[in-house]
């Protein structure tokens, strides 16, 4: 791993490398998770809240490197103010170059948490800095691409035949394929809050911080999704320690694929105030018909 998060729990593959060498875009399995000319695998962390708690950039691969950046400011650029950060996308980084003509390079990394230079031998898995907001970027996360000389590799699929979906050779050791196997759709953030949410206060990681009491003026849940497709339908129930629903959204079918989408659901506290008990939480993506993503969660007092 390029990274020290436990994928699915507290990162999740934001992007995969582009293999469509036309004006469309693919990832490795012919799907979505992806756009146009990405040249990397996005490792996302779940909010900024984790990444200003510092997450520690990996070696994946013992090496010496070759070149690094650093004093890149930490900002949301891609929105913002692109200009900002023209022929320094990467942000901060680290290239490593490996036997065999193989290289890694790290981008987006936090300002002045570096922790190696040019010409240092390192070991695989020992940090090179942490996650930053540094570069082109909009949240925060890992860039990580491999090359091999001179060409980019993608690690789930190196020498997959042109034109096919699901070739190739995973690079990745043996230990890691399976927390790192493909998802179309994932569940990036998920809780319950007692106020309005916006996709900026779960970004920032407050929406988990304000977890509602018995006295709280209302109980609200929440999600965020990543790699919804468009034509997918999502539905956010909350029932009450009786079973009985207490707050639904039903959202139309999405028009287009969405790298993130945020869903929530919630009732104000009742003039007899709340129960005691178990607050259940259910969201339902479906497709056609059939459940493709689904999660439950669980608030009690």
């Amino acid at each position: 791993m390029p990274l020290a998060c436990d994928p699915g729990r507290t990162c999740n593959i934001q992007n995969y490398v582009d293999i469509d060498s036309s004006s469309a875009e693919k990832d490795y399995k012919c799907g979505t998770l992806t756009y146009d000319g990405h040249n990397g695998t996005d490792f996302r962390l779940r909010s900024l809240d984790a990444q200003r708690a510092g997450v520690n950039v990996l070696a994946s691969a013992s090496g010496r490197v070759v070149r690094t950046r650093d004093g890149v400011p930490d900002g949301s650029f891609l929105k913002s103010a692109p200009e900002a950060v023209r022929d320094i996308e990467c942000g901060n980084g680290v290239i490593i170059e490996h036997p065999d003509h193989w290289e890694t390079q790290y981008c987006h990394m936090a300002k002045g948490s570096l922790q190696v230079k040019p010409g240092d031998l390192v070991k695989a898995g020992q940090p090179l800095g942490q996650v930053g907001l540094s570069g082109l970027t909009e949240y925060p996360h890992l860039h990580f691409t491999v090359r091999h000389q001179g060409r980019i590799a993608d690690p789930f699929a190196y020498g997959r035949p042109s034109g096919t979906c699901d070739g190739g050779e995973s690079l990745w050791d043996p230990s890691l394929r399976e927390q790192l196997a493909y998802q179309e759709r994932a569940v990036l953030n998920a809780g319950f809050t007692s106020s309005p949410v916006t996709m900026d206060i779960i970004e920032d990681g407050n929406a988990e911080k304000k977890l509602p009491a018995i006295d709280s003026p209302a109980i609200v849940a929440f999600i965020r999704a990543i790699g919804l497709k468009a034509g997918d339908t999502q539905r956010l129930a909350v029932t009450n320690p009786v079973g009985n629903v207490l707050a639904e959204n039903r959202a139309v079918p999405l028009d287009k694929n969405k790298a993130q989408v945020m869903l929530f659901a919630g009732r104000k506290r009742p003039v007899g105030g709340w129960d005691q008990g178990v607050y259940k939480a259910t969201y339902v993506v479906e497709r056609d018909g059939k459940v493709v993503l689904k999660k439950e969660f669980e608030l009690s007092f």
